[in-house]
């Protein structure tokens, strides 16, 4: 079994018109893999190809957009509804971003079944970064939506692109402070869904309009934990503590405002602040000296070095959304799967991975799959965007962010 995989592996590496069937409880094979059509050209820069691999679980269609980001006018940027609790269609986004292609991103609070009565906020589980700033924090990693990471994984892990115009993978911790004349304490969350136990976390007027509360729900070792009922939030205006209440609030945040929310021993700091008491709060995702983003957004590393990383899933094989980088950074490929439409099956997250090694690319990371899978492409005649992949239920669902391409 292992020489087999070991021989295909081989082949994958010298030509993209083989690939490798793998499922629960059969032998690997290689088989043909059909290219249909070779190479689109979207824009200058940007290619799109459309794979098809037969697996040992049926047939998978794959879509690939390549970037080259040493082009003239090329880039890559961050896709967003507005806030960090607005959600958009891929198709919604790319238009209003005016973007040569798209995808879709990080898993997300989307559904609250585990907390009756609390609202989902629609936000994504990873680290953000927009336009150089830091949007949003990394939620802590058991309150994280999505596949079961390995052991040695971090829910802080990003895919994006830096200020020298090239692709990278990055962890990205939130070092924060809160400080008044008194004391300092270390902030726990910024516009994040979940915070860690016994924390305080700041929201911003890009946090959006949605509730607080679900912020204070679960626990570092349980998302489905009940919400504690020990909160304190305290709104900052110009530098000085304006209100305080004891519940989390909802509805957008005024420019020139943030709020603060605390849980636990953190919302007993929190009280000790009254109303005209100075504060200040300062915050960045990465540690000192890290390599700047221009943009970033949540992942989940499959491939580091060309190599798939243990313990990926070889059973399930459902529609995927990845990204990577190859050439030094200097190529981002973009890459759905189609599935549960029709006859494509849709890849295993370990196919996933092999995939993308197969196309020499260096590190790969996992993005929402399933019904959130959507990649769409510009029609440089028409200058109208389409959808590549076959969507569930041919309907795209609304995420909080993605990958967008342009081409200036």
């Amino acid at each position: 079994m292992n020489r087999v995989r070991i021989a295909v592996a081989a082949v994958l590496l010298l030509s993209l018109t083989t690939t490798l069937t793998v499922g629960a409880d059969r032998p690997a094979r290689a088989t043909d893999a059909v290219r249909e059509p070779a190479v689109e050209h979207i824009a200058p820069g940007v290619d799109y190809q459309l794979f098809t691999l037969r697996t040992g679980h049926g047939p998978s269609r794959v879509h690939l957009v390549t970037v080259d980001l040493r082009h003239a006018g090329v880039g890559a940027g961050l896709l967003h509804a507005g806030t960090v609790t607005d959600r958009a269609s891929v198709s919604a986004m790319a238009e209003k971003q005016g973007a040569v292609a798209a995808i879709n991103g990080d898993f997300f609070n989307m559904t609250e079944g585990e907390h009756p009565g609390i609202a989902a906020t629609g936000s994504a589980s990873g680290a953000a970064v927009l336009h150089g700033q830091p949007l949003k924090g990394a939620v802590p990693r058991s309150q994280r939506f999505g596949w079961k990471m390995p052991a040695d994984a971090s829910g802080e892990d990003v895919l994006g692109v830096g200020p020298d115009g090239r692709a990278r993978t990055a962890r990205l911790p939130l070092n924060g402070q809160l400080r008044t004349a008194q004391r300092s304490l270390a902030l726990g969350g910024l516009n994040q869904y979940a915070l860690p136990e016994g924390s305080i976390g700041v929201f911003t007027p890009d946090w959006g309009s949605a509730s607080r509360a679900r912020a204070a729900c679960g626990t570092d070792r349980q998302r489905s934990a009940p919400c504690t009922r020990d909160t304190f939030e305290v709104t900052v205006r110009d530098g000085r503590v304006a209100t305080t209440a004891a519940t989390p609030g909802s509805g957008p945040i005024p420019a020139g405002s943030l709020v603060l929310l605390g849980r636990e021993q953190g919302a007993q700091a929190l009280r000790a602040l009254t109303p005209g008491t100075p504060v200040s709060v300062d915050y960045r995702l990465g540690s000192t000296g890290d390599v700047p983003f221009d943009f970033a957004l949540g992942a989940y590393p499959l491939l580091k070095d060309q190599v798939p990383l243990p313990g990926l899933d070889e059973v399930t094989a459902e529609p995927r959304t990845a990204a990577a980088l190859a050439d030094d950074g200097h190529l981002l490929r973009l890459v759905a799967t189609d599935g549960r439409e029709g006859t494509a099956t849709g890849l295993t997250v370990a196919e996933l991975a092999r995939f993308l090694a197969s196309l020499k690319c260096d590190e790969g990371l996992f993005l929402d799959g399933g019904a959130s899978t959507t990649l769409v492409t510009r029609d440089p005649a028409t200058d109208r965007l389409t959808v590549r992949n076959t969507l569930d239920h041919g309907q795209q669902r609304r995420v909080p962010n993605g990958i967008a391409v342009y081409q200036r």
